[in-house]
C-alpha cells in the first residue's frame, strides 16, 4: 500500500507539470498567432488561420469576429468549430453583450445561467440570464444576439478609442473561465487591433470590387436585348440578390386599387402594406430611382416578421421599366445582417441600369419605327419589264431585327432598257434606312438621265459624303441592261461579284471588274465592266450577309458555298431559285443568320 505522504509531493508535481504544460501551450498559441498574421495578404487568411489558432490555443469550441461598422457588429469570420451552429451574424450597438465589454474595457468572462422551472414552463425563451463572472452582475440578453455557447470569453478589440471588432471564444457546455486566458485574449486583441482595422479595409475594397464586377455583369445583360422583357427584369433581381446574400421580391402594382402586391417566399400572395410615392423621386416615373432600408422595428419589419418571412433588407423602385412599374423588396432573415451602403449603393446602381436599359429599348424602338416607315415607303421591289423573268428576297437576320441597309431595285426605262440595283449600307436603324433611302432614289433619278454605272456611283460618292453625319459608306452593284443590243454594263463598287448563269455552257461566271466602296473617300476611281447576254442566261445578285452566314461550328457559307449552291439549284429557274438558296442558308446555318441577306435573279428571255 502507497504511503500517503510519498502521494501529496507526486500529486503536487502532476499540477505543476499540467499547468506548466497548460502555459507552454498558451505560449506557443500566442506566438502562432503573431506568426499567422505576419504573412497574411487577404482577408480570407487572417480570420482562418488566426482564428483556429484562438480556439486551439484556448482549447476551446468555437471562435467567432464581429466587425464594427456604423449600424453595429457584422459577423465577419467563424472557425470550423462552430460550424453547423446557429451563430447570430449581426448584432446592433449597446444590445447585448458589447455594452458589457465596452464597460469592461477588456474581456470578460461570461456564462449563460440555467434557466429555472418558471422560465422553463413559459416555453422558448426570448431571452437568456448571462453572468459576467468578474462584477458577477448578470443582465438579460435577447437569445437571438446570443453566441452558441454556454460559457465564453467575450473580447473588445481596442483601436484608440474606438472598438473596432468583437471577439467570442466559448464553449457550448459549461467550462470553468480563467482570468488568466482573459489577459491573453486581451493581449491577443491588442496586437490584433493595427491588423484587423486593415482587415477590414481591404474586406469592404474586396466586396466592392465583387459588386462592381457584378453590376457590370448585369448591365450587359440588360443592355445585351433589344426589348426589355419582364423576365429581364426579374432575372435581373435576382441576380443582384444573391450578391446581395438575400431573396428578390418582386411587387407588382394594381393601378386600379393603387396597392402592392408580392409572392412572399412562406405565405404566398400578400398585399403589401407600402406606399412607393415617396420613394422614388418624380413619383416613381423612370427619371429616378428610389431605395429604402428595411431595418429592425420599421412597420414593413414588423409586418413581414409577423407572417414569419425575411423581413431584413431594402425596398427598391427603378419606376416604369419594360411597360410597368418595376419595384423589389431584397430580403434577409431576421437575425440576419442589415444591409450596408456598399448593398444599398449597389442595388441602387442595379435599378439605375434598368432605367437606362429601359430608356434605351424606348430609343431603339424609336428608331424602329422611324425606319419601318421609311421602309414603307421604299419598299424592295422589281419593276415589270418585258423581256426579264425577275426573282428578290430579303431576310432579316432575326425576326425583330430593324430595318438595315440592303436594298434593291430593278427599273424600267425607255428603248427595252432597264437599271439593276443592289446596294448594302453600313450601320442598321434610322441612318442605314435613311441612307438607303437617298442612295435609290439619287441613283433612279440617275439611271433616267441614261448615265453610265460608274458616272452613277462616281456622282452618288460625292454625294453621300456630305449626306451623313455618321461614317455611313455603301458598297453597290448598279447595271445597265440594253435587251436590244444584248448588253450588260455594270460598275461594283465594293460589292461581292455578281454572278452570271451562262444557259448555252451551264457554267458560272463572275463579274470581276471591282471599284472601292461609295461614300468613304473623296477621290475613289470607279469604272464598268461589260459582258453580253444571251437568252436563258441568269444574272444573280447577293449582299456579304449570304457568303458570311456561318454554321454552327464557325465555318463560312462562303463564295464557293454560294456557287455549288446556284448550280445544284439552276435548274429550279426564276422564280424559285432565291428561295432555294435560302433555303440552303437557313440548313447551313441552322436558322441562325447573323446578317441580313438580299438575292436578286434576274433571268433574260428576249434578248437581241
Amino acid at each position: 500500500m502507497a504511503n500517503t505522504d510519498d502521494m501529496v509531493p507526486r500529486v503536487e508535481h502532476e499540477r505543476v507539470v499540467s499547468e506548466l504544460r497548460r502555459a507552454n501551450h498558451r505560449l506557443s498559441g500566442t506566438i502562432n498567432i503573431v506568426l499567422a498574421t505576419l504573412d497574411s495578404e487577404d482577408v480570407g487568411t487572417l480570420f482562418t488561420r488566426v482564428l483556429e489558432e484562438i480556439t486551439d490555443t484556448i482549447e476551446a469550441t468555437g471562435t467567432l469576429v464581429y466587425l464594427a461598422e456604423p449600424d453595429g457588429y457584422h459577423l465577419r469570420g467563424a472557425s470550423k468549430g462552430v460550424g453547423g451552429l446557429r451563430v447570430p451574424r449581426f448584432i446592433p450597438f449597446d444590445r447585448a453583450i458589447d455594452s458589457v465589454t465596452t464597460q469592461a474595457r477588456g474581456a470578460v468572462r461570461l456564462r449563460v445561467q440555467t434557466p429555472d422551472r418558471e422560465q422553463l414552463r413559459q416555453g422558448r425563451l426570448s431571452e437568456r440570464e448571462v453572468l459576467d463572472e468578474g462584477s458577477q452582475l448578470s443582465q438579460r440578453i435577447p437569445v437571438d444576439l446570443l453566441p452558441p455557447f454556454a460559457s465564453f470569453y467575450a473580447v473588445p478589440v481596442w483601436f484608440g478609442s474606438q472598438v473596432v471588432a468583437l471577439i467570442e471564444v466559448g464553449w457550448t457546455r459549461q467550462h470553468p473561465l480563467a482570468q488568466d486566458d482573459a489577459d491573453l485574449l486581451d493581449s491577443v486583441a491588442h496586437y490584433l487591433s493595427v491588423q484587423l482595422v486593415g482587415a477590414f479595409s481591404a474586406f469592404r475594397t474586396q466586396r466592392e470590387g465583387r459588386l462592381r464586377e457584378a453590376s457590370s455583369q448585369i448591365r450587359e445583360e440588360l443592355l445585351a436585348h433589344d426589348e426589355l422583357a419582364e423576365g429581364d427584369v426579374q432575372l435581373a433581381f435576382a441576380h443582384a440578390a444573391t450578391m446581395v446574400s438575400a431573396v428578390a421580391v418582386p411587387l407588382h402594382e394594381n393601378a386600379y386599387q393603387r396597392i402592392m402586391m408580392a409572392d412572399l417566399p412562406n405565405s404566398g400572395s400578400q398585399v403589401v402594406p407600402l406606399d412607393l410615392s415617396g420613394l422614388a423621386p418624380n413619383g416613381g416615373e423612370a427619371e429616378g430611382v428610389g431605395i429604402a432600408p428595411i431595418t429592425d422595428g420599421s412597420s414593413l419589419h414588423e409586418w413581414l416578421h409577423g407572417l414569419g418571412e425575411p423581413c431584413i433588407g431594402a425596398v427598391v423602385d427603378a419606376g416604369k421599366v419594360a411597360g410597368a412599374r418595376r419595384a423589389c423588396m431584397f430580403l434577409r432573415a431576421a437575425d440576419d445582417e442589415p444591409f450596408d451602403d456598399l448593398d444599398l449603393a449597389f442595388l441602387q446602381g442595379v435599378a439605375h441600369d434598368l432605367v437606362v436599359a429601359a430608356a434605351g429599348e424606348e430609343a431603339r424602338s424609336h428608331d424602329r419605327r422611324i425606319s419601318q416607315a421609311l421602309q414603307t415607303g421604299m419598299k424592295n421591289q422589281l419593276q415589270r419589264v418585258d423581256g426579264i423573268t425577275s426573282e428578290g428576297l430579303y431576310s432579316s437576320a432575326t425576326a425583330a431585327a430593324t430595318v438595315g441597309g440592303d436594298f434593291y431595285d430593278l427599273i424600267r426605262l425607255p428603248g427595252r432598257r432597264a437599271c439593276v440595283i443592289m446596294g448594302d449600307v453600313s450601320g442598321k436603324g434610322v441612318e442605314a434606312a435613311s441612307v438607303s433611302a437617298a442612295v435609290r432614289t439619287a441613283l433612279g433619278a440617275y439611271s433616267w438621265e441614261g448615265l453610265r454605272p460608274a458616272h452613277m456611283v462616281r456622282l452618288l460618292n460625292d454625294f453621300l459624303l456630305g449626306f451623313s453625319r455618321l461614317e455611313t459608306f455603301a458598297t453597290l452593284f448598279v447595271g445597265m441592261i440594253d435587251l436590244d443590243k444584248a448588253s450588260l454594263t455594270y460598275c461594283s463598287a465594293g460589292h461581292p461579284p455578281a454572278l452570271l448563269l451562262r444557259a448555252a455552257e451551264a457554267e458560272l461566271v463572275p463579274l470581276d471588274v471591282q471599284s472601292g466602296v461609295v461614300g468613304a473617300f473623296p477621290e475613289m476611281r470607279y469604272r464598268d465592266g461589260h459582258t453580253t447576254l444571251t437568252n436563258g442566261d441568269v444574272l444573280l445578285l447577293y449582299t456579304d450577309g449570304t457568303t458570311e452566314a456561318r454554321a454552327t461550328d464557325g465555318r463560312f457559307f462562303g463564295e464557293d458555298g454560294l456557287r455549288d449552291a446556284v448550280m445544284r439549284h439552276a435548274s429550279d429557274g426564276v422564280p424559285g431559285i432565291c428561295q432555294a438558296l435560302l433555303g440552303e442558308l437557313d440548313a447551313f446555318t441552322d436558322r441562325t443568320l447573323e446578317d441580313d441577306v438580299a438575292l436578286v435573279a434576274l433571268r433574260f428571255d428576249e434578248v437581241g
